[in-house]
Parts: C-alpha cells; structure tokens; sequence
C-alpha cells in the first residue's frame, strides 16, 4: 500500500508546476462554486470530512463511500444578480468493485436583454453553463482511499458554445479511531475542446487542496482547516506601480500569503442528528472587503437536520456588504425513505 501511496503523491507533484493561473485567468470557472450547504458553511471548500455526505464526493472523489449507497443529492443556491445554481447526484456502491456516482451540475445567469450596436433592442439571450459528475472511488484498505471525477463540460453563453472536460483526482485517509482524517485532491485537470468563436483555447482552474479535520474524543466538536491553491504561493492581487526602474514589483509577506490559502471550519455536534457550523474565509475576506467597514465579510455558517432518510442543511455564506449567497442540500435515500412510509 506505501508503493502505491507514494506512486499518487509523486504524480501530484509532476503534474502541478504546469499551472499557476488562480480564479478569473480561466475558463469554466463555474467549476469551483460550493453547492453543499455544509461546504459552504464550513468556509467553501472541505477534502477531508470523513462523513456520509454525498455532496462531499463532488470536492474529494476519494470521499464516496459505501455509506452513501443509494443516496440521492439535491442542490440549490441562490447567488448574485439572479444566478442561480444547483447539483443533482446519486450513488450506488458494489462491494468488491467500488463506489459510483454520477451527477450533474448547472449554472444558470438569467435572461438578458440583447441590443444592437446603436442600443436598439432586439430581443433576449439567455447564458448558461453545465457538466456532468461522473465519479468514482475504491478502498486500497481499511484507511486509505482513492477516486476520480471525470467532469465533461458544455458552456453555452448567447450563440457561443465551448465544449471541455476536466478531472479530479483525490486521496481520502483517516486513523483508526476515526477521529483525525485528511484529504488531497487535484482539481480541474483538463482542456478546452472547442472554444467560442475561434480563439485561442484557454487553461481550466486547475488547483490542487489538501485539508485535515479532527473531532474532539470528548467534546462535541469537529474543526477542519483547508488549503487552497497549493501550486502557487503567491496569491494576492493589487494594482501594480512601477518603481523607480520602470518594473512593476509588488511584494507581499509570507504571512500574508500563508493566511489566504487557509480556509477555517467548525461543527457543534450536540447530537448525532443535529450540528451548527461555521467558516471563515481570509482569502475571501481580503478581496472583497471594504476598508470603510469591513462587516462579515468572509465569514459563514449553517446548520443542519439529519435523520435515519434524510438529511436538510443550510447554508449562508458573506461575500460583500451587496449581498451574501444561501445554499440549501437535501440529501435523500429513497429506499429508506419508501421503506419507512410504506409499512
């Protein structure tokens, strides 16, 4: 198992010196939006919870489990400027063959108002962006696993369409006692297979995450911190100035930059059908905070209602002061569902 271990981690690190670009460099960038009201409330991105949560496989393929057997996800979230988007997906587990999922995911950007040059109105258009979950995971032993996401993508905005597909690549491992748990995962490693009028093709938002959680053995708490973006350190943005040379130089501390890869989270678990959660995002926090009044920004949170068929949770994420963005899972088990409504 250590051969094999070591052959994935080797693999990830060949593959990510290729790629630096971080969000807006890119195509398909509607691929890293949260749909799990948990994920959400846990900051925006969570590879390491070990729980039968469905929506977890769609951010760690290596997350799918036997334990989300027949599970049915259901997603929606209520972004900015009437978009919306959401994710559907369900999962079947074959003992000796492994854990298959398969979903699909949307983006929708609403209705606009089409003009012609001189801004005479000529009718609507509409933008909308889709891929499919096709994903895929298996056990190497008791602690340790792997799985793939195979993302095919179709973006089509007015009469323009690009045709791409991505993969994710993760790795899944807990201890034995079930408490500490850690993930890894190579996202949006792809291409662009048909552009949108004839230019260049552009790079996929390729990242690589690495995440831990830890449960209290004695306490009702779970705390997970992730790291985003671990192919580029550097991951601030301001106007640049040229010096006195002529040559644009912006410099940042390493503090800084350490800080805007991490992303904070922690469960209140009173019970096993009930937990409180919240995040914090300083990524998110320094890019779109306003010096005047800083406010919530990048901070979250949620809740959720689990039971032996079903499980609700709920998520608010604060992006600016214009607005904060709701997410909302069902995640269902039709079988247990029919079984218990049915005697």
């Amino acid at each position: 198992m250590e051969k094999k271990v070591l052959t994935f981690l080797m693999i990830m690190i060949m593959v990510s010196p290729s790629f630096s670009q971080t969000g807006g460099d890119n195509v398909y960038e509607f691929l890293n939006l949260t749909h799990s009201g948990l994920v959400s409330s846990l900051g925006g991105t969570n590879v390491s919870l070990p729980v039968n949560d469905l929506n977890l496989a769609y951010h760690n393929p290596a997350l799918l489990n036997s334990g989300m057997d027949k599970s049915l996800a259901l997603n929606y979230v209520n972004y900015f400027a009437g978009i919306n988007y959401g994710l559907a997906m369900y999962s079947r587990s074959f003992p000796g063959t492994g854990n298959f999922a398969a979903g699909l995911t949307y983006l929708n950007y609403g209705t606009f108002t089409e003009t012609d040059a001189s801004g005479v109105i000529t009718g609507n258009f509409t933008a909308a962006e889709y891929a499919l979950s096709l994903i895929y995971s298996h056990k190497i032993d008791s602690l340790f696993s792997l799985g793939i996401n195979f993302k095919p993508v179709l973006s089509q905005l007015e009469r323009y369409t690009s045709i791409g597909f991505a993969f994710d690549v993760g790795a899944s491992w807990h201890n034995s006692s079930k408490l500490f748990s850690a993930g890894l995962v190579i996202k949006n490693a792809g291409y662009q297979v048909t552009t949108y009028a004839g230019e260049p093709h552009e790079k996929l938002p390729f990242e690589i995450q690495a995440g831990i959680s830890q449960i209290l053995a004695h306490a009702p708490f779970r705390f997970s911190l992730t790291l985003r973006h671990l192919e580029k350190f550097d991951l601030t943005y301001q106007y640049q100035q040229p010096d006195l040379t002529g040559e644009n130089k912006v410099s940042s501390g390493f503090l800084e930059n350490s800080m805007r890869h991490m992303i904070l989270g922690v469960e209140l678990i009173p019970h096993k059908n009930f937990y409180l959660s919240a995040g914090y995002n300083y990524q998110r926090r320094r890019e779109l905070e306003i010096e005047s009044k800083t406010s919530t920004v990048g901070f979250s949170w949620g809740f959720g209602i689990n039971t032996s068929f079903m499980n609700i949770e709920f998520g608010r994420a604060t992006y600016h002061l214009a607005g904060s963005s709701t997410n909302v899972s069902l995640i269902l088990r039709p079988d247990l569902f029919y079984k218990k409504f049915s005697n």
